[in-house]
This record gives structure tokens, C-alpha cells and sequence, in this order.
């Protein structure tokens, strides 16, 4: 203290590094290991994958019934996804007089609907229409269409105009296992009670072509576009222009919102 009040600077400390001691780095982040469900989940359904792929391959050679499919449809759904026969799954749930193939409930609670068609029949629109209205009459947000070996899974908005999104496809013949083994765990039990596939049509949902032509649309996009026109060109052009020139000549007419 005495040195520093006379003016003179204090005595630089000098710290001596060993040039052989190895450089401290910070430990790497020990990746969280999923939980015991969900990984006996997928376990059950990449063992299942394996085991159905003879019968599934079997019931499109001989170009099988709906019926004879059913039958395999629920062993998937018992044996691959967890669904209690008993206790979560209605065969032909009654709506107005009509017919639909399965009806799922988790904790008394209808959540989907499933319509099973032949093993060779290609799923389309037309099976989709057929199911989709009994949905929005039960207030049921999923619909599932399956022949056996594909499975399409399409949530639905019964708020008119309806809007219907598929939230997954799954090919259970072709399709890498992986790919299969993580798209059939989306609409198992214990997913689908913890509402994993809402998560995952969400993110698609964002994703989709209407919703980034949505958000090129915006005010603020624009506006800032306008910005980086300027700047790049000395051009200032108004934003409305830009929202113009944006859907005649860059959005393609079938994503426009």
C-alpha cells in the first residue's frame, strides 16, 4: 500500500503454466437417455414390425379381403401399439347409423377413428371423406386410415371451413424399419396419451407451404424486405407492392393462404 501511495506501480505477479499441462475442457453434455416407457414403446414396435412383415407381405400377394385384413390391423394394434382389445378399442363404432371400422379410447375418452380397407387398396381421399364427417360429428380430432400395411394419420378441424392436415404416413413394407419403427410409435398408446402426434402435426403444421407463404405475407416480412431492397438497390418500394409482386410471381398459387 505504501508502494502505491508514493507513485510507484505495484510489482506485476507473474503466473509460471506448466507448457505440458493439458488444456481444461468443459465436460460434453451427457445426452438424456429417453424414459423407460418410451423406450420399451419402441422396442414393441420395432419387434412387431419384424414379426408382421411376413403376414403383411402374405395378405397383399393374395390381394386379401377387408376382413382378413382387420384381423392383422389388430394385432398391430394390440401387439405393436399396446391398445388394450377390451378396453381401448370399439369395432364398428355406430354414428348415425353408420359404420366406423375401430373407435380408440384412452381413459374413456374417444380420440381417434379408424377405417381399415383391403391390403391392396390405395388409400385416397375418397376413404378419407367416408370417416372424416363421423369425426366431426363425435367431436373426434383423429382419423386413421390403414390397409394393413400403410397407415395415415390426419387430424381434424371441425370448425367450418374444415380443415384437414395428415400428420403422418407410415409404410409398414416399405419404409427403412427405423423410419417405420419411429412413425408407428407416434400413434402408440403411451404417445398418444402423452399427445406426442399433436407435437408432431404442430411442427408440420409450421412447416407447411401455406404457413410460410402466411408469414411472407405478413406486414413485418414485407416491410423488412422493403428494407433489404433499399438498401441493396436504392429502391423504395412500398410494401404493398412487395406483398403484391410476393403472391403474383414468387408463392405458387395452391400455397396461398
Amino acid at each position: 500500500m505504501a508502494e502505491f501511495e508514493a507513485g510507484v506501480p505495484p510489482t506485476p505477479v507473474v503466473v509460471e503454466v506448466a507448457e505440458d499441462k493439458p488444456a481444461i475442457t468443459p465436460p460434453k453434455a451427457v445426452p438424456r437417455s429417453a424414459p423407460k416407457w418410451e423406450t420399451d414403446a419402441r422396442d414393441r414396435v420395432k419387434v412387431a414390425i419384424r414379426r408382421f412383415a411376413k403376414p403383411l407381405s402374405d395378405l397383399v400377394a393374395r390381394d386379401a379381403n377387408e376382413g382378413d385384413t382387420r384381423l392383422l390391423v389388430t394385432d398391430i394394434l394390440c401387439d405393436a401399439l399396446g391398445y388394450d382389445k377390451y378396453e381401448d378399442l370399439t369395432t364398428e363404432y355406430q354414428v348415425k347409423g353408420e359404420f366406423v371400422d375401430y373407435g380408440i379410447r384412452l381413459d374413456k375418452q374417444l380420440v381417434a377413428f379408424i377405417e381399415c380397407k383391403r391390403s391392396t387398396t390405395k388409400l385416397g381421399s375418397r376413404h378419407l371423406r367416408q370417416v372424416q364427417q363421423y369425426a366431426v360429428n363425435e367431436g373426434v380430432e383423429w382419423v386413421w386410415l390403414t390397409n394393413g400395411a400403410v397407415w395415415q394419420i390426419y387430424h381434424i378441424e371441425g370448425v367450418l371451413p374444415l380443415v384437414v392436415d395428415l400428420a403422418l404416413e407410415v409404410d409398414l413394407l416399405n419404409d427403412p424399419p427405423a423410419q417405420a419403427t419411429q412413425g408407428l410409435f407416434y400413434i402408440s398408446k403411451m404417445a398418444l396419451r402423452r399427445k406426442l402426434i399433436d407435437d408432431l402435426w404442430q411442427e408440420k403444421r409450421a412447416k407447411s407451404p401455406k404457413s410460410l407463404a402466411r408469414a411472407l405475407m405478413s406486414g413485418s416480412v414485407a416491410d423488412a424486405i422493403r428494407k433489404e431492397l433499399r438498401k441493396a438497390t436504392s429502391q423504395n418500394i412500398a410494401a404493398s407492392e412487395i406483398t403484391r409482386l410476393l403472391r403474383e410471381t414468387v408463392i405458387r398459387p395452391d400455397c396461398l393462404p
